[in-house]
């Protein structure tokens, strides 16, 4: 009787496990791959670059740029922009096909207002298809931004068309027609994409937006979608500093930050820094920021006298520590100049900072994994440490949710260091401790740990 028992109740844990992990959320596969790119680059580029004076994104919105042929990037090279974020570490890149002149960098059937009309190129030019394949060309993966949120030329204003009456249902008609044509060529020119980004999201297609869920999935179905009212692939992580808070949890209670399904008393800035550690989806977050941000300017383009205005150094690397090591992907903006190319200053900078990257973080002093709640990571000898890094097997979710790493100090443990959020990847900086040993103990989870990397460093 005593065995039948003892086998019943092997069954039933064996049942509640597999119950309890059908229940964890997981990242699709495309997800996998925001997660593993860890970082990745914007390029924005529009009319307003080639005139002269510093960006108004209020006017911008509102005034059409009078003369569309002062576009002309006499020097453009997209593989230069590649490899500038190349250099930095990006492992996809995305350009803004159209922004909020509703000027297009591609050769549109169906918007005028695009590359055909101006006399580079002989109106020939095609810099989506120019910046596609400098991404393949290097190893990056190619993603596309759409700005249909605000339309200077047509008067579209949140999505809305400027009027009233049937003159704008019309109008507002006619522009969700545009916005789905401009998205279905955009899908179906270019090859594979790893993301399609709409600016300020593509709205409510069952309202005042285009219904473009379902081109991206029929044209592009292994592609990040970002975003609608109903799906979001990835969530912005509440600010443009390149940082998220912490802890930062991969799953969210709705599909998108903005579904029905969320509360409307939760701090919704809250929620997008930090997720949600019992949410029933993944939408993993974004840290997003321009590389020329510092001395109280926060520009995503290019605009004059900005070139001692880029990020320095060590401010770059505790962004880098503050989204990639809290479980979030970082977008760097970066703006090419008139004449098509990123500055020599910026991509300078990009390059220090992949080369900083690796400094820090490609050479553990040790590593280790394990499926378990403790793993020790002993060192060769007596030396110092100051860094860890831990990564959970997220293809099986997050399933760790408080930890603590000890370090074995003149044969005594003693911690350095605790949190909450692994996912994807963790960095922990703590004050240098001369150990022989690391021991991460994983205090609470809701299944047994799956870590695919323990490792420590010394960063000096």
């Amino acid at each position: 009787m005593n065995r039948i028992n003892t086998t019943l109740l092997l069954l039933f844990c064996s049942v509640y496990c597999l119950a309890q992990q059908a229940t964890i959320p997981v990242p699709k596969p495309f997800q996998l791959k925001w997660h593993q790119a860890e970082m990745g680059a914007v390029f924005h580029y529009d009319l307003h670059v080639f005139d002269g004076v510093r960006y108004g994104q209020g006017n911008n919105r509102i005034n059409p740029i009078e003369d569309y042929n002062i576009f002309n990037p006499t020097e453009l090279n997209t593989d230069q922009w590649v490899l500038a974020a190349k250099a930095a570490g990006c492992k996809f890149a995305v350009l803004t096909a159209t922004h909020e002149t509703g000027f297009g960098l591609w050769q549109s059937d169906v918007n005028p207002y695009c590359l055909k009309a101006v006399k580079w190129r002989d109106g020939k030019g095609d810099i989506v298809r120019d910046f596609v394949n400098s991404c393949r060309k290097y190893g990056l993966q190619p993603g596309i931004y759409i700005g249909i949120r605000w339309n200077s030329l047509l008067g579209i204003h949140n999505f809305k068309a400027e009027g009233e009456g049937e003159f704008a249902h019309n109008r507002q008609a006619w522009y969700k027609r545009l916005c789905e044509k401009m998205v279905t060529e955009l899908c179906t020119r270019y090859g594979d994409l790893y993301m399609i980004w709409f600016d300020g999201g593509a709205d409510d297609p069952r309202g005042d937006g285009p219904d473009v869920e379902p081109i991206v999935n029929k044209y592009q179905p292994n592609c990040l979608f970002y975003h609608n009212i109903d799906r979001a692939d990835f969530r912005w992580g509440g600010s443009e500093t390149g940082t998220v808070g912490y802890p930062c949890w991969s799953t969210f209670p709705a599909p998108c930050s903005h579904h029905k399904r969320i509360e409307s008393n939760v701090d919704q800035i809250e929620l997008l820094k930090h997720g949600d550690k019992d949410g029933k989806y993944w939408v993993p977050a974004m840290a997003d920021t321009p590389l020329r941000g510092a001395n109280g300017r926060h520009e995503w383009f290019w605009e004059p006298d900005d070139e001692n205005n880029i990020y320095p150094l060590n401010e770059l690397m505790d962004k880098y520590e503050k989204s990639v090591g809290r479980n979030a992907t970082l977008i760097l903006g970066l703006t090419p100049d008139p004449n098509g190319l990123i500055p020599t200053g910026d991509e300078q900078r990009l390059k220090e900072f992949g080369t900083e990257i690796n400094r820090r973080f490609s050479s553990p002093l040790a590593q280790i994994s394990g499926q378990k709640k403790s793993l020790t990571l002993k060192l060769d000898k007596k030396q110092p440490v100051n860094y860890c890094i831990i990564q959970e097997n997220i293809q099986n979710g997050e399933r760790i949710r408080q930890y603590k790493v000890e370090a074995k100090v003149n044969g005594k443990w003693q911690t350095v260091c605790s949190g909450e959020s692994v996912g994807h990847k963790r960095i922990e900086k703590f004050d240098p401790v001369e150990a022989t040993a690391l021991r991460l103990t994983v205090l609470q989870s809701i299944a047994l740990p799956d870590i695919i990397n323990f490792s420590a460093f010394s960063v000096n």
